[in-house]
């Protein structure tokens, strides 16, 4: 899915990954996520590799998807982003507790913590997915997509939580087919197929970088525009 690339992805930093459908976006965070092993070449987060990071690791999937038979509530999913220092059959602790409540609170949910989840929105069940990974200690932040689709109150939500992660000392890399979304991030890496280019917005999101990407303009790149490439992307 991804042929040769190098790239690095600076810390307690916000990352873009853009690129067209099917250039490899979602395949990059699971390989740098350790659930799909690398076919070759390596690749390290804080220095180790992938699978010996994933403790750091909180990953928000582009698919979330709640049974409706399946009794749980909003409180309950987030808090099992507390179970990887938990193990098994041990008690929340106040302090788990604690990061649960602030996860809601970030997230804006606090007054559906009762809530069956299957019974909320599609943007809900995105913030409550979202707020799960928050609860989590973690040093790294994945989201594939995570403002697809969402109503204005839940993309702007996500997006708040997005930008101050770095405050809380934590990088976020996040897939995205929005260019305005990729400029406005710290650091871009443009893919199809492989790493076209990684890099600050400015640096990336070229013409001439856009036109291989995305197949428009091999010949005059100067002759397409930012909409062409917004068309292009999207599902």
């Amino acid at each position: 899915v991804i042929s040769e690339s190098n790239f690095f992805i600076p810390e307690c930093s916000i990352t873009a990954v853009i690129g067209p459908n099917g250039s490899g976006k979602s395949t990059l965070l699971n390989v740098a996520a350790g659930l799909i092993p690398a076919a070759s070449g390596s690749l390290k987060v804080f220095g180790r590799n992938a699978i010996q990071a994933r403790t750091q690791i909180a990953y928000v999937l582009q698919e979330n998807s709640i049974s409706p038979g399946i009794p749980i509530t909003v409180r309950e999913i987030v808090s099992m982003g507390r179970y990887p220092l938990l193990g098994y059959l041990q008690r929340q602790s106040e302090v788990d507790k604690a990061k649960v409540d602030e996860a809601l609170r970030l997230l804006k949910i606090s007054d559906l913590a009762g809530r069956q989840a299957s019974s909320l929105s599609v943007g809900q069940k995105q913030r409550v997915f979202v707020a799960q990974a928050i609860a989590q200690d973690h040093r790294l932040l994945f989201m594939d997509e995570p403002m697809s689709s969402l109503d204005f109150e839940s993309a702007r939500t996500i997006d708040e939580i997005i930008h101050a992660e770095p405050a809380r000392g934590s990088s976020v890399v996040f897939t995205t087919h929005d260019l305005q979304e990729a400029k406005v991030a710290d650091h871009v890496i443009l893919m199809s197929g492989s790493v076209i280019a990684s890099g600050k917005p400015a640096e990336v999101l070229t013409k001439i970088n856009l036109s291989l990407a995305y197949g428009l303009g091999r010949l005059h790149p100067e002759s397409f525009s930012e909409s062409d490439v917004l068309g292009s992307g999207h599902e």
